[in-house]
């Protein structure tokens, strides 16, 4: 053998461990696994889920607006997207605002029914979106949308009195 040639090994499976399984000239056993890729958790802790949870009825309890949180993929138009999923909670729509937040996508919209919206300043809600969008950067997902739910229910006000 010459300098820098490569002597080829007979790869010969170990029939005493099966298959994937060698022994090396040294003795040494060499396994190969295959990876298999981890389950995606889910995105939430029972401890920020309570606080989400926490959030979601103060607003909604202080406001007397329903308050929805989506997260997840919005498809191509993020935007009308948005608005068939308020739209799916039905009757109680036009009293109600939905957070959407694709992640993925890196875009947060904000869905009011008409009659959240008297109460909900434009300007209002797009501050309260980059509220979020700054936690989000920080990697803190619950934090940004405990944040907004917050700024959206202090824009909003106390519900009024019937």
């Amino acid at each position: 053998m010459g300098t820098g040639e490569l002597v080829p090994t007979p790869v010969v499976e170990d029939p005493e461990h099966g298959i994937g399984v060698a022994r090396t000239a040294s003795g040494r056993l060499s396994v190969a696994r295959e990876k298999v890729p981890a389950k995606p958790g889910l995105p939430f802790t029972p401890q920020q889920l309570a606080r989400l949870d926490e959030a979601l009825t103060l607003a909604s309890r202080d406001t007397g607006i329903g308050f929805s949180v989506y997260l997840g993929d919005l498809g191509e138009d993020t935007r009308d997207r948005a608005e068939e999923l308020h739209a799916s909670i039905g009757a109680a729509s036009t009293d109600s605002v939905l957070i959407a937040v694709s992640p993925g996508q890196r875009k947060v919209e904000v869905v009011s029914g008409a009659e959240a919206a008297r109460r909900l300043p434009d300007r209002g809600c797009n501050l309260a979106v980059m509220s979020m969008v700054a936690s989000f950067k920080e990697g803190d997902l619950t934090g940004g949308l405990v944040s907004g739910l917050r700024m959206l229910a202090d824009q909003a006000g106390h519900a009024p009195r019937r």
